[in-house]
């Protein structure tokens, strides 16, 4: 178990005990009932904001200042702001579910917690206490309740962000840094829902090398894979996979989600952690639950060449994609310049997305105490 997930283990305190550390400010302008209508109608995933947001500044003289729940708006940005021009920045992703009986929840947001504190130390930047940062989205999602969907498969998807808001210009950490944490009520992350994506393997581009900040989610490594997905975009492909970047033949992640291989003799493989990929919440809470049913689970490297005689010679029966916004994805076609497997969509990859979102949702028990209720 990695050091990130036995940190995620430590119990939180109850939403009650934590909330209220976020003062909520008075809000004169909030969303005309028109407009709110159009968006909870439309619920397109991060379109669309809900009224407030989080808001704190740490200077490294006084550390974390007031901490506020304000009406969602501008940020005051210079155009010597230093995230502009060095990316000192990180987030998060995660979401509160609204369930059957009017109750919201939210999916361990003490993993998200410690990733973005580990992220944060990778990028210089000031760590936010784990309640502090649970405190945040607990105040929020409770300001901001109505925007929580009644649609089902639909959640107030939260971003929080840290990101260095000093005015200068120089190579160093900031002096000052700006948390913030906006709302957006969503739809699925795919419009086509629990369906197949194709994937594009991107042999020219890489994600993250060794020693970089791969394992960090910063705005960087999305930056740096848009080109890939822009290319495999054009060749009709819905993603893309990256390779690593020392020897280029085996998977590390997509450019925003974890990847798992299903083998005909039972066992489930996803990359190793080398430092270049994300370790993702949904990733691991996989690797829990098929353990839990007593599937074999091992991390390791994946050759894609092997893979894909692996795939043709029907070894592979499934190959999924699971991240916070899309859960799980079956992938249904893999490509790349000289080569185009179809991948057929199993029962492994539609029982393990059931299982997740049922716990999600309160459908299915929560065994480890992974659901967090806000309210």
């Amino acid at each position: 178990m990695s050091t990130l997930e036995e940190l995620a283990k430590q119990p939180l305190p109850p939403a009650d005990e934590i909330a209220g550390r976020w003062v909520v400010q008075a809000h004169d302008h909030l969303t005309e009932p028109s407009e709110y209508e159009r968006i909870m109608g439309e619920l397109r995933f991060g379109k669309d904001f809900s009224d407030y947001m989080a808001h704190s500044i740490w200077t490294r003289a006084a550390g974390w200042g007031e901490k506020t729940i304000k009406p969602y708006g501008p940020l005051p940005v210079t155009p010597g702001t230093a995230v502009l021009h060095y990316g000192q920045e990180i987030f998060e992703g995660l979401k509160a579910y609204r369930r059957e009986d009017d109750s919201i929840w939210m999916f361990r947001p003490g993993f998200n917690a410690h990733r973005f504190n580990q992220s944060a130390r990778r990028l210089a930047l000031p760590e936010l206490p784990v309640e502090d940062f649970v405190g945040s989205c607990v105040d929020l999602v409770r300001a901001d309740a109505r925007w929580v969907p009644t649609t089902a498969g639909a959640t107030l998807y939260l971003r929080p962000v840290m990101y260095a808001s000093q005015d200068f210009l120089g190579v160093r950490p900031a002096d000052e840094v700006t948390y913030f944490c906006v709302a957006s009520p969503s739809g699925p992350y795919f419009k086509s829902g629990f369906a197949p994506v194709s994937i594009y393997v991107s042999q020219e581009f890489h994600r993250a090398g060794p020693g970089g900040t791969g394992a960090a989610k910063t705005s960087g490594n999305y930056a740096g894979a848009m080109q890939a997905q822009v290319i495999a975009q054009e060749q009709g492909y819905d993603q893309v996979c990256f390779l690593d970047a020392v020897t280029g033949t085996y998977l590390d992640e997509l450019g925003g989600m974890n990847v798992f291989v299903v083998y005909q003799d039972g066992h489930v493989a996803t990359p190793a952690l080398t430092g270049c990929i994300l370790e993702g919440g949904t990733r691991a809470t996989i690797m829990q639950l098929l353990r839990d049913e007593g599937v074999e689970v091992r991390e390791a490297r994946i050759s894609l060449l092997m893979l894909l005689d692996q795939i043709k010679s029907g070894k592979v029966t499934e190959c999924f994609a699971c991240g916070t916004a899309a859960v799980v994805t079956p992938i249904g076609r893999l490509g790349g310049e000289d080569f185009n497997v179809e991948i057929p969509v199993g029962t492994m990859t539609k029982h393990i997305h059931d299982l997740i979102t049922g716990i999600q949702w309160g459908t299915v028990e929560d065994t480890h105490g992974w659901c967090y209720r806000v309210k």
